[in-house]
């Protein structure tokens, strides 16, 4: 009789212990879901703030001069007496490596002028 109980208990706890796993593999995937969603966020709302940031008041150089490139940085401000190679960041982000490069390249001075004519 006590068997029976306990072999009826441990089916029970079997099925129990399904359905919690279960559970805890779509609540695991609807996570991921929601961490990729937000971080999709982040990534759309920095590219929409760097629309409009040498527009603002805090922006340093004249935005007429900015040129938006996308990639692999922001963009150039072409100043009277200089030209400035701009990445805008929001929150916490940072360089990717290509800007970094970008970055190193510059300030290493290894950047050149090419006047190219097709006759």
């Amino acid at each position: 009789m006590y068997e029976l109980i306990l072999i009826g208990i441990i089916i029970v706890l079997a099925i129990i212990l399904f359905f919690v796993l279960k559970m805890l593999f779509s609540l695991k995937s609807e996570v991921n879901d929601l961490r990729f969603s937000k971080k999709s966020q982040s990534v759309k709302y920095g590219q929409l703030t760097e629309q409009w940031i040498p527009f603002s008041d805090k922006y340093p150089y004249n935005s007429q001069n900015f040129r938006f490139i996308g990639k692999p940085i922001d963009g150039i401000s072409f100043e009277d007496d200089k030209i400035v190679f701009v990445e805008f960041k929001t929150n916490t982000s940072q360089l990717s490596e290509t800007q970094r490069n970008v970055k190193e390249l510059v300030e290493n001075k290894k950047v050149e002028w090419l006047k190219f004519r097709i006759d």
